[in-house]
Order: C-alpha cells, then sequence, then structure tokens
C-alpha cells in the first residue's frame, strides 16, 4: 500500500481568522499558461484598470497554482494533493513544495503576501478550477529538495545555496 505524502510546513503563521470552505468551480478544458494570470479590473477607466490593495498604490496578482489530486507514485509515495487535501489540513493551509520546475520556481519567488492564486487541478479526469487560495507565506527554501526519502529530494542543492523554494497557502 503506497504512503500518503507528508504535507508538514514549517514555520505555518496562524492565520488571522477560520478560513470558510471554498466553493467548487468548473473551468473548461482550454489551455492555462504557467505564468501570472493578471490584474483584476476595478474601473472601466484605462487609468484605473488595476485592482488595488488598502494602500492604493500596489497591484493585486492571480495566480494559477497546478495539483494533480490523482493518485500518482513517485519513489513508492503518493504525491497526489487536491483541493479535498487541502480542506482536510489543520487550518486549511498547506505548503506549496515539490516544485521543481525553474519557471515555476521563479514564480513562486514573485508571489506576494495576500496575493491570491486559482487552484486548478491538472492531469486528472475533470482538470479545472477547484478553488481560491492565498498565499500567507512568501517563499522560503523548500525543505524536501534535501531529505534523501522524499520524491522531491535534489542531491545537486545545498543547504547554503538551495536551488527550490516553496511557500505556504490557505484556502480563500
Amino acid at each position: 500500500m503506497p504512503r500518503q505524502r507528508k504535507r508538514a510546513c514549517q514555520d505555518t503563521p496562524e492565520p488571522e481568522t477560520e478560513a470558510p470552505a471554498g466553493k467548487l468551480v468548473k473551468a473548461n478544458k482550454a489551455e492555462i499558461p504557467a505564468e501570472p494570470l493578471g490584474e483584476a479590473k476595478t474601473s472601466d477607466s484605462p487609468e484605473k484598470n488595476r485592482a488595488t490593495k488598502e494602500s492604493g498604490n500596489e497591484t493585486s496578482r492571480y495566480w494559477l497554482m497546478k495539483s494533480e489530486p490523482e493518485s500518482r507514485l513517485e519513489k513508492g509515495i503518493d504525491v497526489k494533493f487536491g483541493i479535498e487535501d487541502l480542506k482536510a489540513q489543520p487550518r486549511q493551509t498547506a505548503c506549496w513544495d515539490g516544485v521543481r520546475n525553474y519557471q515555476a520556481r521563479n514564480f513562486l519567488r514573485t508571489m506576494k503576501l495576500g496575493e491570491k492564486a486559482f487552484f486548478y487541478h491538472s492531469n486528472c479526469k475533470e482538470p479545472g478550477i477547484a478553488g481560491l487560495v492565498k498565499i500567507v507565506k512568501e517563499a522560503y527554501p523548500d525543505h524536501t529538495q534535501f531529505e534523501k526519502d522524499s520524491p522531491h529530494y535534489d542531491p545537486s542543492s545545498k543547504k547554503d545555496n538551495p536551488k527550490w523554494s516553496m511557500e505556504n497557502l490557505i484556502l480563500s
């Protein structure tokens, strides 16, 4: 029987309030770019075409966080993680670890505290957006790159100069 993948996060911040369960939303099976999804419009005026945070001068971005909700074994460990797995986590908070694509890693490092992302189910029977999440801790070194029994172990990564990052998110 395959082992369930651990989703232990280091230094997970306490959310300010209990997060309500997100609604499931279906999307078409269209290709979605692996980049920020853009900025929400708040006005028809071209000068005010970006959503702003409370400070009034920062732009809100919406990201796409791809997950695989169906079982897939790597080194004998089931690495599936879908919206239902996130809902089952304490405080509905999880770390986004195991990213081993340089472009995706760079996007993780660009994400800011409080920004939102669409939780996208990929490589499954019904791909699509399954919920909305919020970044609750910005990028920090992914500890799984140093764990030899982890499916995400990277022997070329060094503790004094880690290659891979992760962050924490919460169900919105």
